[in-house]
């Protein structure tokens, strides 16, 4: 029966990231390929959601308190009026929410730009729409956007815009002008943008998330997807949202409803709670995972690697392979888990063959950082104990603790 599976199916590759972390498991090995946090959420959150079960809030559900909690957060953070009683869609995490904007937009043979590399569930949801993903490269090493090539990449079918910033798997903030650059086109073409700000609020030293929403001209165009998952550390909660014009965010809700019907009923409780933090907890929130980042650069220089960009948001470093490396990054991932018992991603799996030159698709490596001390300093020992008798291989060790 095999052969009477979808199409759609062909088409869908297993997870590079989920199958090495599967690996990683098996072999025992410290993940650092998957990106979740293996350090507790906030108290009070858990509280929160410990709460709601207890109170026998567990069926189909929708809180609306968290779309009005949001639209003020909207206004807060980037000067944007939205209702919240009409333009929002809750739904089972940022990933259904980006797939069911998707669906909400995309049309059989509408191209859809995305920013190369890119995270590999975007390609899946357009495809699944039955459109066209078309690859604009990022010029590394600081993954600069270059508007000739964004430019050119337009056609007649050009549909969407897909923007993640801060960006996965480089960890990319998009400057102003960029975005600027973007949203020009978007309404010269007059095409939607879909941005995915999951990491809006891990951004590192002087660098800020700005919506493309917030820029002239472009809310009434754009769907900005999110969720709880990354700033409050409950990447298996599965609750995110849409927002977008009220037209647009009514597509996206009957969409849901038809997908999942609601997001888990005791975790949307715990979302009014999360996303009613103080202020302390962002500013902890970013002091935490600097901390982290620069452990993590200081651990990739002590074992060879040559750091020309430094994350500017996200939870994620794409170091590049030293050139007298011989070696792809898959063989050197594969080595990493065989050899020193750590895991992390190949970066090919986030380019596309189809963008220009591809000279350096099997020269980075993705590592997560959003890990627990301990963990950290597992993969340091692991990492100089391959590293052998090189005397730059210095101890590494994480003081302070975390959470």
């Amino acid at each position: 029966m095999e052969a009477k599976l979808s199409e759609a199916t062909r088409r869908v590759a297993p997870s590079p990231i989920q199958q090495l972390s599967h690996l990683a498991e098996r072999v025992g090995a410290v993940n650092l390929a998957e990106g979740f946090p293996d350090f507790p959420a906030p108290a009070h959150v858990k509280a929160a959601a410990a709460a709601a079960i207890a109170a026998d809030l567990n069926q189909y559900r929708h809180v609306q308190g968290i779309c009005d909690v949001l639209a003020k957060a909207m206004k807060r953070d980037h000067g944007l009026d939205v209702d919240p009683l009409t333009d929002f869609a809750v739904c089972c995490g940022q990933s259904e929410a980006f797939a069911a904007a998707t669906f909400a937009v995309i049309d059989q043979g509408d191209e859809v730009l995305l920013f190369d590399p890119a995270f590999e569930t975007y390609q899946t949801c357009i495809e699944l729409a039955r459109g066209v993903p078309v690859y604009v490269p990022l010029d590394p090493p600081f993954w600069s956007l270059n508007e000739d090539k964004f430019l050119k990449s337009f056609t007649n079918r050009t549909k969407a815009v897909v923007l993640n910033s801060p960006h996965n798997p480089t960890g990319k903030v998009f400057t102003k002008e960029e975005l600027l650059i973007i949203a020009q086109a978007c309404q010269k073409m007059d095409c939607f943008a879909i941005t995915d700000e999951v990491y809006e609020y891990i951004t590192y030293d002087e660098n800020k998330h700005i919506s493309l929403a917030s820029l002239p001209g472009m809310q009434d165009r754009t769907i900005i997807t999110s969720s709880l998952s990354k700033s409050y550390s409950v990447t298996g909660w599965r609750v995110g949202w849409a927002c977008a014009p009220a037209n647009i965010a009514s597509a996206i809700r009957n969409i849901h409803v038809k997908l999942t019907d609601s997001a888990p009923a005791p975790f949307q409780e715990a979302a009014l709670v999360a996303l009613t933090s103080t202020p302390d907890f962002y500013s902890s929130l970013k002091k935490d995972y600097t901390v982290r980042r620069d452990f993590i650069l200081q651990m990739l220089t002590d074992f060879g690697f040559h750091i020309s960009f430094k994350p500017q948001g996200s939870i994620f470093v794409f170091a590049e392979l030293p050139t007298s490396w011989q070696i792809s990054d898959m063989d050197f991932v594969t080595n990493l888990i065989t050899n020193a018992g750590v895991a992390a991603v190949p970066g090919c799996g986030f380019f596309h063959t189809s963008t220009g030159d591809s000279s350096c698709h099997h020269r980075y490596v993705r590592f997560a950082f959003c890990k627990s001390n301990d963990t950290l300093n597992s993969a340091a020992h692991k990492m100089r104990k391959l590293a052998g008798s090189d005397a730059k291989m210095r101890p590494l060790l994480m003081d302070k603790q975390f959470r």
